[in-house]
């Protein structure tokens, strides 16, 4: 069986780096990807979908560090579903992709942090991300 999520899009907002209480960073962060068409009219269609995506360990610090809004990357990992308890205690469900590798893009319309060459920061080979932790251990 095969679970994985390859995208290139552009940051929506500056990462969020946390740090679970055992001390593991965890960066989240949304990339927009866009899909253009042109419709039977004639007419230029344009669809945008939101990814949320979850980077662990030193590859999120280098996130948190590196990346900015509008900043072009491209994420591969796998996709995860959860769901949680807000804080009116509704269940509420998300779709992730936990990212095994986040390659820095262009310059996007953020500064990126100085890093232009399109750095890589990847899991150690034959290391995937680690599992979801429990939601008490998520740190937000």
């Amino acid at each position: 069986m095969v679970n994985k999520a390859i995208l290139i899009g552009n940051l929506g907002k500056d990462p969020e780096v946390r740090f679970t209480p055992s001390g593991r960073a965890v960066a989240r962060f949304s990339v927009a990807t866009t899909e253009k068409w042109t419709d039977q009219q004639g007419q230029r269609q344009e669809r945008t979908e939101w990814h949320n995506i979850v980077v662990w360990g030193k590859q999120a610090e280098t996130c948190g560090q590196y990346l900015s809004k509008g900043r072009q990357v491209f994420v591969e990992g796998r996709i995860s579903n959860r769901s949680y308890d807000d804080k009116d205690g509704n269940k509420r469900y998300i779709s992730e992709v936990v990212a095994r590798d986040v390659r820095f893009l262009g310059g996007g319309s953020g500064s990126g942090g100085g890093r232009g060459d399109g750095g890589s920061f990847s899991a150690p080979p034959g290391q995937d991300a680690p599992p979801m932790p429990e939601d008490d251990d998520i740190p937000f």
